[in-house]
């Protein structure tokens, strides 16, 4: 009888794995959910909504003190108060240099000056860009209550490295001014600006200068002009000593008043405006 049911024996032994392992298999068969595939991942990749490019990305700013002091047989003080701030962006600049003035002489004040400017730039850093400017300018040396222009122009790249910048400006520009004994009078300038900034020994010394001829339009004897010129020696990132030459000039100008001026001014600048 063992003898007879031997063979089914092991035929029942030699399936056992099989059935085992058919069984796993269907075990491990998906039970038909779905699987979540994230949303972002699964969009084309044009699709995918790429942050939009600030107008104005960056600040940089300057805050400038200078002056010169005098006593003896003449007292004289001046003080001269600046401030050069930038807004730039990937098309658009906007700076604004605005500045305060105030000196006496022998104790008569002689000098309250204030000055606003606002400059819009558009494509700065090509080669050729476009601008548009306006000023507001007060001054009790000239005599002038109010003093107010606006314009545009273009404005060429004419050099430019890591040490050296140098551009000039064209601009069509109206002005309007209150003298404070002269009738009021309304013109139309041509603006020309040459506008420069250089750097020599590693850095150690800056020289930057700004010059603007602005002659009228229908008649050229009506002309004014301006030069700064600064030296700047940076004792850190942020803080610089400095020393400023201007002279301006003015061929109409209030009863009594003189039609040139020149100064000297050292002083210190704080900044992170390079």
């Amino acid at each position: 009888m063992n003898t007879r049911f031997t063979p089914y024996c092991c035929r029942l032994l030699l399936a056992l794995p099989l059935i085992f392992l058919g069984f796993c298999a269907n075990a491990q068969q998906p039970t038909g959910t779905p699987v979540r595939q994230d949303s972002i991942l699964g969009m084309p990749a044009d699709s995918i909504p790429k942050p939009k490019a600030a107008i104005l990305d960056s600040l940089s700013y300057r805050f400038i003190g200078d002056g010169n002091f005098s006593r003896g047989n003449v007292n004289r003080s001046l003080l001269v108060l600046r401030a050069e701030i930038n807004l730039l962006g990937p098309a658009i600049n906007i700076s604004t240099n605005p500045r305060f003035t105030y000196g006496k002489q022998n104790r008569i004040l002689a000098e309250r000056d204030t000055y606003v400017d606002l400059f819009i730039d558009v494509f700065k850093k090509r080669k050729v860009y476009v601008f548009g400017l306006g000023t507001i300018e007060r001054s009790n040396l000239r005599g002038i209550d109010w003093r107010k222009l606006a314009g545009a122009g273009v404005g060429f790249r004419l050099f430019q490295n890591d040490r050296h910048n140098v551009s000039l400006t064209d601009a069509v520009i109206y002005e309007s001014t209150n003298f404070e004994e002269r009738p009021t009078t309304s013109i139309v300038r041509n603006s020309m600006r040459l506008k420069g900034k250089h750097s020599f020994l590693n850095d150690r010394m800056r020289l930057t200068h700004i010059s603007f001829y602005q002659p009228a339009i229908n008649n050229f004897s009506n002309v004014r002009w301006n030069t700064l010129i600064t030296l700047e020696l940076p004792i850190n990132r942020w803080v610089s000593m400095r020393g400023s030459f201007e002279n301006s000039y003015e061929s109409v100008v209030d009863v009594t008043r003189k039609r040139n001026d020149t100064r000297f001014t050292f002083g210190i600048s704080i900044g992170n405006r390079q």
